[in-house]
């Protein structure tokens, strides 16, 4: 019998080896996993802290295009309201002009409207 329980011991002795060894392999899996992971997520965080800088960069870049762009804007508006002035008084004239030659003609011209008045009064 001593035979037996020798051969029967190496047969459990091997399946507990296999079991331990697929436990083992389990276990290695499972941290291999868990570093594979921890790892992609430094890098993503290691990528994002390299990229704040050219981020940081581009976002300057087209701060700076939206500052000139309504500078040019500004400057425009700036000019078509000089110029809108400029007609409204130059209109103006003309029209106290006909009514200066309506008046000498002997002929009322009709009342400008309030705001015309206004404009007169205020000059704005």
């Amino acid at each position: 019998m001593t035979g037996a329980w020798g051969v029967a011991a190496g047969i459990i002795g091997s399946l507990i080896a296999a079991a331990a060894m697929v436990a083992a392999a389990v276990f290695t899996a499972r941290a291999t996993k868990a570093a594979a992971r921890l790892t992609a997520e430094a890098q993503r965080t290691t990528a994002a802290v390299q990229a704040e800088p050219q981020q940081r960069a581009e976002d300057r870049a087209a701060f700076e295009s939206i500052k000139t762009e309504l500078r040019q804007e500004l400057t425009s508006t700036r000019d078509e309201v000089r110029s809108l002035r400029s007609l409204v008084r130059a209109f103006a004239w003309y029209v106290g002009e006909l009514t200066a030659q309506m008046r000498a003609n002997r002929i009322e011209p009709p009342a400008p409207p309030p705001r015309i008045d206004d404009y007169n009064r205020t000059g704005v």
